[in-house]
């Protein structure tokens, strides 16, 4: 990490507090995503699924997993709060490796805003590639 004045950062240098408030969005999209899972689980098993033992523990686990994706999001927003916005670092690398193309895009500073999900799809909708 580099401390340098935007006019000399190259193409692939970026501000770090930018950076990680993009991963803040994309923890923030993870925790809905996996908070989307447990009513779905409840339709699929209906309300005896919660008379299970081993049921119940995936549950809190999914609840667990909530919990911590949005905690480590407000962990990282609070640090990112006090950080020099002069602080650069070069991301090809670590975009290099990110598979998802959405989700590359969204770290990359594409832009994109709210959440990378397609949220307004209805259940069953799914595109081709």
């Amino acid at each position: 990490m580099t401390t340098m004045p935007r006019a000399e950062a190259s193409a692939m240098q970026e501000a770090l507090p930018a950076i990680l408030m993009r991963i803040v969005s994309e923890l923030h999209d993870v925790a809905y995503l996996i908070e989307r899972i447990e009513p779905q689980l409840l339709d699929l098993g209906g309300i005896n699924v919660l008379e299970s033992p081993d049921s119940m523990k995936v549950m809190q686990g999914i609840d667990l997993a909530v919990q911590k994706t949005r905690g480590i999001a407000e962990f990282i927003d609070t640090i990112t709060g006090g950080m020099p916005e002069g602080w650069m670092v070069d991301v090809a690398t670590a975009l290099s490796l990110v598979k998802l193309a959405e989700m590359q895009k969204a770290l990359g500073g594409s832009g994109r805003h709210g959440h990378s999900q397609p949220l307004a799809k209805a259940a069953g909708d799914f595109d081709f590639f």
